[in-house]
């Protein structure tokens, strides 16, 4: 924080790391890529007129490591092994 109360850009951490604390903001920018992704190809199965079945099949994974990236981005759970 400046003296007059905004932010100024860090290049050294472009996503505004804090320290201690969680960072939902960066953890959703990182997640939000693959999770688009991984719905887009959802979306595209069920247009191309596979059993619905099969398609949802692969929303669980999805699901899954998207909380788990976030998780894992939003508790910096990795800063000390980098």
């Amino acid at each position: 924080m400046d003296a007059n109360g905004t932010s100024s850009f860090d290049p050294d951490a472009p996503l505004g790391s804090d320290s201690g604390g969680h960072n939902r903001r960066r953890a959703a920018i990182a997640v939000a890529p693959f999770l688009a992704i991984g719905l887009g190809n959802l979306v595209l199965l069920l247009g191309w007129g596979i059993e619905p079945l099969w398609a949802f099949a692969i929303l669980p994974p999805i699901l899954f490591c998207s909380v788990l990236a976030y998780i894992v981005f939003s508790t910096d759970f990795l800063s000390d092994r980098t």
